[in-house]
C-alpha cells in the first residue's frame, strides 16, 4: 500500500495506542473545510473533471513549484493553459520527478488520492506513469467520480470558495437553485478594490461602484458599495471574509485624513507607503463592516507574492514564486484593537507564515483579547512538522480553545480529505503525548481531538 495505517502517529507504543485511539473517534467526523479555493462551478455544472494532469498537476502550485526548482519548464508542464495540448506529457514529467517530493506533505497528499480515491496501491513513477494516467482517466468518466459525488463520499459537510466582491456568484445560485442539499458558500476576497497595486484597480472600484448602486470614487460611497456587496454574499451563504494582505498592519485614520487618502489611492497618485497606508486602513473598516454584519474576518498576512518577476510577466499572479517573509503583529494590530479588540462579537482570525510569532506575540494576543483566535499552520507550514510546531508553540499561552481547528486552504479538491487527515493523526499524537506524560486525562483528550476536527471551526466561522 502506499499509505500505512500507522502513518503520523509516535513510534512509542504506548503512545501511538492513545493516539490511534483518539483518531478512532474523530477519523469519520464530517469535513468542515471554511477557507479554500475550490470552484463553484465544478459543483454546479456537475461535469466530469478533466484528464489527470489538468485536475492534478496544473493547479497545484505545490507541485510545479518543485518542478520548476529541479529545471522543469512551466512552458512544458502547459502552466497558464486554458486546454493542455499534451496531457499526457505533463503526467510523464510529473511521475518521472516524482521522487522530487520525496519527505514532503505533497507526497503524502498525492499518495493518499492516488490510494484512497483511485485505488492505486502501486507506487507512482515513470513505470507505473501510463498505468495511473489510464486508470484515472476510466474512472473519472464514471458518475461516482463527479464533483457532486466525489463532494459527498468525501463527507463534507460545508465547503467555502474564495470569491471577488466583483464575482457574480451564478454559480453559488445555480448550486442553491438545483435544489441539491450541499452546504458550499463563498468566502468574501476584497483584495482586487483594496491593493491598489491590483491590475485595474481603479476600473475594479468603478465596477464594484456600479454592482451596488454607489459612487465609488467617493470614499463613503466606496465604503457603502463594499457594505452592499457583503450583504450580497452574505445572503448566500458567506459566513466570513478573507485578506491576504502583504502585512498584518492597520490603521484608524480620522475621516478627512481617511478621505483624502482614498481620493489618492483612486486616482493613481498614492505611492508606496501612501497605498500601504490605504490597506492598513481597510482592515480597520472591514473590522467595522464585520461588527456590523456578522462576518468572521480572516487575515493572511506574511507572503510575498509573484517574488520571481519572470514568471510573473509571463504567467500571472499565483504562479508558485510567492515567499514568506517576516511579520510584526504586536504593533501592526495595535491600532485595529485599540478601537475593536474588546469586541466579543468580532471574531478575528490570524494566520502566520512566520512561525518565530507563534509563542512570542500571536498565541498571547489571542490568548487576551476576546476578538481573536489563531488560524492552523498555513501554506508553507501546512506540513506534519509544521502543524505539530504550532500546537506546541501556542497552546501553552492561548490553550485549545482560541484556535479554530483546521481549514485545508487547496486549489486540489481531490486533496481536501488527505489534508484533514493529515490534520486529524497530527492533533490525536500531540494530544496523545500529553496523556502519557499525566499533562491531559485521557477523557479530556477525547473531547479536544473532537473540537479541534468539528467543533471550533463550525462555531469560529459561524457554520
Amino acid at each position: 500500500m502506499l499509505i500505512h495505517e500507522d502513518r503520523l502517529f509516535p513510534a512509542e507504543t504506548a503512545v501511538r495506542k492513545i493516539a490511534k485511539a483518539l483518531y478512532a473517534q474523530v477519523r469519520n467526523l464530517p469535513i468542515i473545510s471554511p477557507h479554500g479555493h475550490t470552484q463553484a462551478g465544478w459543483f454546479a455544472k456537475n461535469e466530469p473533471f478533466p484528464d489527470p494532469a489538468k485536475l492534478l498537476v496544473q493547479p497545484d502550485h505545490y507541485v510545479f513549484r518543485m518542478l520548476y526548482s529541479q529545471g522543469v519548464s512551466l512552458d512544458d508542464l502547459e502552466i497558464g493553459k486554458a486546454e493542455l495540448k499534451n496531457p499526457r506529457k505533463v503526467w510523464s514529467i510529473f511521475a518521472s520527478n516524482y521522487h522530487l517530493f520525496r519527505g514532503t506533505p505533497s507526497r503524502m497528499w498525492m499518495d493518499f488520492v492516488f490510494q484512497e480515491v483511485f485505488g492505486l496501491e502501486q507506487r507512482f513513477s515513470a513505470k507505473t506513469a501510463d498505468l495511473f494516467y489510464d486508470t484515472i482517466v476510466e474512472m473519472l468518466k464514471k458518475p461516482e467520480f463527479l464533483p457532486r459525488a466525489l463532494f459527498e463520499r468525501f463527507n463534507i459537510e460545508v465547503l467555502s470558495t474564495t470569491e471577488s466582491p466583483l464575482d457574480s456568484l451564478d454559480d453559488h445560485k445555480a448550486i442553491r437553485e438545483s435544489g441539491w442539499k450541499a452546504r458550499i458558500v463563498p468566502a468574501f476576497r476584497p483584495d482586487s478594490v483594496v491593493d491598489p497595486e491590483f491590475d485595474g484597480f481603479s476600473q475594479s472600484i468603478h465596477k464594484l461602484g456600479e454592482q451596488n448602486g454607489e459612487d465609488a470614487s467617493t470614499w463613503s460611497g466606496y465604503l457603502n458599495a463594499l457594505r452592499k456587496a457583503r450583504l450580497r454574499f452574505k445572503s448566500l451563504g458567506c459566513t466570513s471574509t478573507d485578506h491576504g494582505h502583504l502585512t498584518a498592519e492597520t490603521a484608524d485614520l480620522p475621516l478627512s485624513e481617511a478621505t483624502e487618502l482614498f481620493n489618492k489611492v483612486f486616482t493613481g497618485k498614492a505611492d508606496k507607503r501612501q497605498q500601504a497606508l490605504f490597506q492598513a486602513q481597510m482592515l480597520t473598516e472591514m473590522a467595522q463592516m464585520s461588527l456590523e454584519d456578522g462576518l468572521v474576518m480572516q487575515i493572511h498576512p506574511g507572503s510575498t507574492r509573484n517574488h520571481n518577476c519572470k514568471l510573473y510577466e509571463k504567467y500571472g499572479r499565483d504562479v508558485g514564486a510567492d515567499i514568506p517573509r517576516p511579520t510584526n503583529y504586536v504593533d501592526a494590530l495595535r491600532p485595529l484593537l485599540n478601537r475593536f479588540g474588546n469586541e466579543s462579537k468580532l471574531t478575528l482570525i490570524l494566520f502566520t507564515l512566520d512561525e518565530s510569532t507563534y509563542s512570542r506575540e500571536l498565541a498571547p494576543l489571542a490568548g487576551h483579547y476576546p476578538c481573536l483566535r489563531l488560524g492552523p499552520a498555513w501554506w508553507f507550514n501546512d506540513s506534519p512538522e509544521g502543524m505539530m510546531r504550532f500546537r506546541q508553540q501556542v497552546t501553552e499561552t492561548a490553550g485549545f480553545y482560541n484556535t479554530v481547528g483546521f481549514n485545508d486552504d487547496t486549489r486540489a479538491f481531490l486533496s481536501i480529505p488527505a489534508r484533514h487527515d493529515v490534520a486529524r493523526r497530527i492533533d490525536c499524537a500531540f494530544l496523545a503525548r500529553l496523556v502519557a506524560e499525566h499533562r491531559l486525562d485521557e477523557d479530556e483528550a477525547f473531547e479536544v481531538a473532537y473540537e479541534l476536527t468539528y467543533g471550533l471551526v463550525k462555531k469560529a466561522y459561524k457554520l
